[in-house]
């Protein structure tokens, strides 16, 4: 015998949505209660509500009224909307395929450094860019170990073998090693020791920068 629920897909999805609804303003409650170090039972006796339906609230086990919610929000002080920030946020995703990367030219990029980037989200809640590139270097690629650039940078090895310059150091990476430094200091690669070398390289900064 058929569920019901699985004959009507479209009830599932909406009732998942509300779960994910119900999850995140109980969050948010609880959130605000104990930034303002308020017990469950305190924040019972001003709005009303039991013990027990506030839990649930907190848990995300029922959904509460915009009665309910407009009595919350009194009682903590904070805008109703509120309650529905993690929900309406934005979370965003790049998937990218094999092989698909965008080429591009970075600034300063010398000759034959092969740049793809592996995906970019902009504005974002964690006030971060993140930029993943694959960079791959060939016989016809130049030396260049003066980059600069703001943020910081991650470089895991994949192919191939480099002497990469960072500052006053010089390292040996092989595939498997991983390189994490300040990219204001001068840096890049110094020698190609074994080619086709490929390797990720990942640049964080401020989005405001």
């Amino acid at each position: 015998m058929v569920s019901k629920l699985t004959q009507d897909p479209h009830r599932t999805r909406d009732g998942e949505r509300e779960k994910v609804l119900e999850v995140a303003i109980g969050r948010e409650v609880r959130s605000f209660r104990r930034q303002q170090e308020i017990t469950v039972a305190e924040l019972s006796q001003t709005t009303g509500l039991s013990i027990g339906m506030l839990s649930k609230i907190e848990n995300g086990n029922t959904s509460p009224s915009l009665t309910t919610l407009q009595l919350l929000a009194n009682a903590l002080s904070v805008p109703l909307t509120s309650f529905f920030r993690q929900f309406e946020e934005n979370r965003q995703a790049v998937h990218t395929k094999s092989g698909e990367g965008v080429s591009i030219e970075r600034a300063g990029t010398r000759a034959n450094h092969q740049y793809n980037l592996l995906g970019h989200i902009g504005s974002n809640a964690s006030g971060v860019i993140v930029e993943p590139y694959l960079i791959t270097l060939t016989a016809e690629s130049d030396i260049f170990p003066a980059f600069q650039h703001g943020g910081i940078e991650t470089i895991y090895m994949l192919e191939g073998e480099v002497d990469y310059r960072h500052g006053s150091e010089v390292y040996a990476l092989k595939p498997g090693d991983t390189l994490f430094f300040d990219a204001d200091a001068p840096h890049g690669p110094e020698k190609l020791v074994s080619l086709p070398a490929r390797y990720l390289s990942i640049i964080s900064y401020p989005q405001n920068t």
